[in-house]
């Protein structure tokens, strides 16, 4: 570029001088009178614990962990784990189906499906880490809570010997490959068992795993702890014994005789008295099976106890025809009883009087079934199972039920098995106690690589990975 000077001569300036020549910088504005920069005070760890317990989706609340040092210190202490478990439900990750031993992850597109993926790789659902008794048996699916797994030894052919009550017992955890060979129940307690009847249908005992409890103040080991129970139907009386981890021993429940829990009862039929064991709140019902004043069998976790509920008088119809029962989220259980009108689906839910233990009170009615074939198969805090054989509306499958909107999700295809919900704490150091810890990321991530089907997005995928919320400690 070139510009005259005054004698006339040409002055060549170079154009990069001029680019690179620096602006004159803007002159600051007049602050206002009285102002000056002040930095935001921090909020209150009482205030971000209260805002994080409000987080209702899990994986969002594992993306907010990861904002800093101080927000995953207090997402991952344990006291408020305990906390946000109370208030939002475990995911569900699929169905562990009876006999054999297969893992059905929820599919695509529920919201547990990214997780169901990566537990269904890193697990080891055919257990063949638990050594088996002997040859002639092998172990399979009894129940599962909380992540953890009961196995019990079944013959490999054919039914159990004559005279077998008791069986041998595992309760392992999938994901670590761990397990916790239970021993036999002692002499004088299984001497509580002398039916002969029982001896011979050895189908009218049943194992499975109890709720913890109110875990506000567990202690590390009590949230990695946790319960067994066997429950026996005898000719005259119910029999129970629990098994602790945390001692390694077995204890009885006291045993409560029919006259006492039935009146007008007589004598037994040779039939188990109650059946469909469902669980709610720390209680597990058993609906009767018999004509003795239509109550269901109620036995309290937390005090070890026998009794007996009378649902209201509407509902005893319903005995026959279905009741579920299911949690309020406020600690006290409901019922949902079913009408003789099935084709419709129409159902009364009830809720227990938190005033007395005997009392219900009907909350609404609600129509669920999309079908007139479909079942329901469990419950699982607020929501319903819903085995639905298809339409033109919805494919055939098992369905989750917001008892409070209704909404249908498709988790998986039809099989009947026990629910599989989040990841297990470790039997003994917790590895996973949380649901938050990296471990299961790392396995997760690792066996999606060996299988091609990490394409990058880990970041994305985390949350969904992770999960918060072990249900019952």
């Amino acid at each position: 570029m070139a510009g005259g000077a005054a004698d006339g001569r040409q002055i060549r300036v170079d154009s990069a001088v001029l680019e690179h020549q620096p602006e004159s910088p803007p002159r600051p504005l007049p602050r206002p009178h009285g102002a000056r920069e002040v930095s935001s005070p921090p909020l209150p760890e009482e205030l971000l614990l209260d805002i994080f317990r409000r987080i209702p989706d899990p994986a969002d609340l594992v993306l907010t962990s990861a904002a800093c040092v101080t927000f995953r210190r207090l997402i991952t202490d344990r006291s408020f784990l305990r906390q946000y478990r109370k208030l939002h439900a475990p995911p569900l990750l699929g169905f562990l189906q009876y006999g054999d031993n297969v893992f059905h992850p929820a599919v695509p597109p529920h919201p547990s499906a990214p997780a169901a993926r990566v537990v269904a790789l890193a697990g080891d659902f055919s257990f063949s880490f638990v050594p088996a008794p002997d040859p002639a048996h092998r172990w399979v699916v009894r129940d599962s809570r909380d992540g953890r797994v009961l196995l019990e030894a079944s013959p490999r052919e054919g039914y159990s010997a004559r005279g077998v009550v008791f069986t041998e017992l595992a309760v392992c955890d999938p994901l670590h490959r761990q397990y916790l060979l239970l021993p036999p129940i002692p002499g004088d307690l299984a001497a509580a068992v002398e039916d002969p009847l029982m001896r011979i249908r050895p189908h009218f005992s049943e194992t499975f795993l109890a709720p913890q409890g109110d875990g506000n103040e567990a202690s590390t080991a009590e949230e990695t702890s946790f319960r067994v129970i066997w429950m026996v139907q005898c000719e005259a009386r119910v029999v129970g014994f629990v098994f602790s981890s945390s001692t390694r021993q077995w204890r009885a429940i006291p045993s409560q005789s029919w006259a006492n829990l039935l009146a007008g009862f007589v004598s037994s039929t040779g039939l188990a008295l109650f059946y469909g064991r469902q669980c709610t709140c720390d209680y597990f019902y058993w609906l009767p099976n018999c004509q003795y004043d239509l109550k269901m069998l109620v036995l309290d976790t937390l005090r070890m106890e026998f009794s007996v509920d009378e649902p209201p008088t509407e509902a005893k119809n319903a005995l026959f025809l279905g009741i579920t029962m299911m949690e309020t989220g406020e600690g006290r259980p409901r019922m949902l009883a079913g009408t003789y009108d099935m084709t419709c689906g129409n159902h009364t839910l009830w809720r227990k009087n938190g005033g007395s233990t005997s009392q219900w009170q009907k909350e609404k009615m609600v129509s669920l079934s999309p079908g007139p074939r479909d079942v329901l198969r469990c419950s699982i805090g607020n929501y319903l199972v819903l085995d639905h054989f298809g339409s033109s509306s919805l494919e055939k499958g098992l369905y989750t039920v917001d008892i409070e909107t209704l909404q249908l999700k498709r988790v998986c295809a039809s099989v009947l098995g026990s629910t599989y919900c989040n990841y297990p704490p470790s039997l003994s150091v917790p590895k996973v106690s949380s649901g938050i810890e990296e471990e299961v990321l790392e396995q997760g991530v690792e066996a999606l690589r060996a299988k091609g089907s990490v394409d990058g997005h880990q970041n994305g995928g985390q949350a969904d990975v992770l999960g918060v919320g072990d249900g019952a400690d």
